[in-house]
Formats: structure tokens, sequence, C-alpha cells
């Protein structure tokens, strides 16, 4: 790859902004309590509760993996099924960590255009077998930025949180992009959580300019109860726990979660403008979040693998080749990106 060293592979590549780098260097100070018990936890705790302003109970473990599967296993017994996209993270990515931590809640696949569920898909999966013989439908897991990009509307969540309750269903948000979604939409982070319904959001902090680090928030504080325990025996029990929580302390203070994820989302816009001119190429859909699908052969695709570039094979599950931009996205590697793609389009044709 001509001079740039980084890559536009995940938002996973990137390093710890530096508003929590800064975080974490003042709690790095001295000496302070373990387990959680320390003040930079409380003052990110308490951040948070200003920030979906209303009164949740917070918990911080290591990855998005380890927060929706003890997430879902507060909500769900093993006799239960959690119904979910097919394409959800928690179905196609999580090495079955939330049926093992659930000990066998079965995963109740929906479809649905754009990695978006719909009122309709949820509940023929819910009314598609009411009998003693198959999982009882227990939990509505919706995620939000979608694998595919997408976001859902206020209107759509609210479609989904109404169906939830209808069928007694708790409702839980694989957040791990929520600040994208939160920066596309323009609203509140309370417009697209607990108003709507969700009782468990696990709100992502690694894909947002943190190095390690996601929290569970649950807004039905009742469903709380012994979490604790639960990332005890899960080793999500962080002994510094300040390491981890002081650079959520950055991000929200300085404001940096938003910032950082509407330059990621602008990078994705602007990427694909430009790609979208070079012939044999296509953007698969308008990027909505900070994620880009591109349509291009596997030739063209190799070429550019061999020019350096790393990026997902999408094609089986959203239709394309993924690029992701990061909160540190820069103009040069998207220039540097298209104007690769730009002389290997025109030397295949």
């Amino acid at each position: 790859m001509k001079g740039i060293g980084r890559q536009l592979s995940s938002d996973n590549y990137a390093g710890l902004c530096p508003e929590a780098m800064q975080a974490m260097a003042e709690a790095n100070a001295g000496h302070a309590a373990p387990y959680g018990e320390d003040r930079w936890t409380a003052r990110a705790c308490d951040a948070i509760r200003e920030l979906f302003e209303t009164d949740c109970e917070v918990f911080f473990v290591y990855n998005g993996t380890a927060a929706n599967a003890l997430a879902l296993a507060t909500l769900a017994d093993s006799c239960h099924g959690v119904v979910c996209h097919e394409q959800a993270h928690i179905q196609t990515s999580e090495c079955g960590a939330p049926e093992f931590f659930t000990h066998g809640a079965k995963l109740l696949r929906a479809p649905g255009q754009d990695g978006k569920l719909t009122p309709a898909a949820v509940e023929a999966v819910v009314l598609a077998r009411d009998e003693v013989h198959f999982p009882k439908a227990k939990v509505l897991s919706v995620t939000q930025a979608t694998e595919q990009g997408s976001v859902y509307s206020v209107a759509e969540l609210a479609a989904l949180g109404e169906t939830a309750r209808r069928h007694g269903l708790a409702m839980q948000m694989d957040g791990a992009r929520f600040a994208n979604a939160v920066a596309a939409l323009e609203v509140a982070p309370r417009a697209i959580s607990w108003e709507i319904g969700v009782d468990v959001l696990c709100f992502g902090g690694t894909k947002n300019g943190l190095s390690v680090g996601e929290a569970v928030l649950f807004f039905d504080r009742d469903r709380a109860r012994e979490f604790d325990y639960r990332c005890k025996q899960a080793g999500q029990l962080v002994a510094k726990m300040r390491h981890l929580s002081a650079s959520w302390v950055g991000l929200l203070d300085s404001g940096a979660w938003l910032r950082n994820a509407q330059h990621a989302n602008g990078a994705a816009r602007r990427l694909a403008a430009d790609l979208d001119t070079i012939d044999g190429v296509s953007v698969v859909r308008t990027p909505q979040s900070n994620a880009l699908f591109l349509d291009m052969s596997e030739s063209l695709a190799a070429a550019l693998h061999g020019r350096g570039w790393r990026f997902g094979d999408f094609r089986t599950r959203a239709g394309g080749y993924r690029l992701m931009c990061g909160w540190d996205t820069r103009e040069a590697e998207m220039v540097s990106l298209a104007s690769d793609l730009r002389e290997l389009a025109s030397v295949s044709r």
C-alpha cells in the first residue's frame, strides 16, 4: 500500500483517542480501591446516567461479546428463546457465547432487509410455535447500528418496543456502535434506548475511541440484581477497574464520544461518494453509520488486497465487501484508497 500504514478493515484497528488516554493517565497516578470501588468508576457511572437522563444501573466489562452474553443471561433462562436478526452479531460472531452463558437459550432468527428487524418478522417468530416442545420467546435483541451499517429510526425502534411489550419480551440492545446511531439520527441517547422500551443496553466504547471496555446499562434496575456476580463468574470483574472506567470519563466528559462517531460516520459518507464514481465499483447502500459496503469483482478485491489494503468479505451477509471508518480515519487514507482502487479498476477494464 502506498505510504499509508493504516487500514479501513475494522474500527477495532484504531487506538485510544486522546481524551480517553489523558483520563487514563490521570487515573493511573497513585493508588485506588480495586474492583470498581474507586472514584473514577463512580464518575463514569454518573456520567452515563447524565448522558441518558435516567438513574440506570451501570456495569463495565471487557468486550462486547461479554456484554451481550451476560446481559442476555439475566433476561433469559435456558428454556427460553432470544429473537434476533439472522445476521446479528450474537448469531454470527460470538462463538455461541449467548447460548453458553444462558445455559442453552436458543437464538430464534428472523429475516429483515438491511440487517433490520420488523415487528411483523418478530411476531412471526414469536407466534411460530407456542408450545412446550419449543423454547419460549423471552427476549428481543436489537442491534443499533446494525451489522449492515443501517440505523433504526426512532419510529422503527418504538414499533419494535411495542411489539416486545405486547408479547411479554424483554428488550436488549447490542449497541457496539450505539454512538454512531445517535450521531446519525441526531437525537438524545434516551430517545433510542429506554424511552422506546429498551431494558438493557450494551453501550460500546471499544469502537468509539477506547482501548477496551463496554458499559452494560440496566434501565430496569430490578433486572440488574446479582449481575455483579455474573461478571465475576465470567471473569469480567476488572481488578484495576479505574483503568477501564477512567477512559469512559474522558470520552463522555469531553464530548468525544459523539465527535468520534460523527467523524467516523462522515468519513464513511465521503469515502462512499468518492468510490462510487469508479467504474467497476458501486456502493451497495448509502452509509448511515461508519460502515461502507462495496460491490466489486473478486479480481479487483484481490488486487486491492495486493496493495496492502485489508477489508472484510461480507458478500454472503451484506451483499458486498465491508470497509469501516473510525474515530481517527484520515483524509489521506481515503484519498490513498480511492487512488489505488481507481488505478486498479482502470487496469482491469
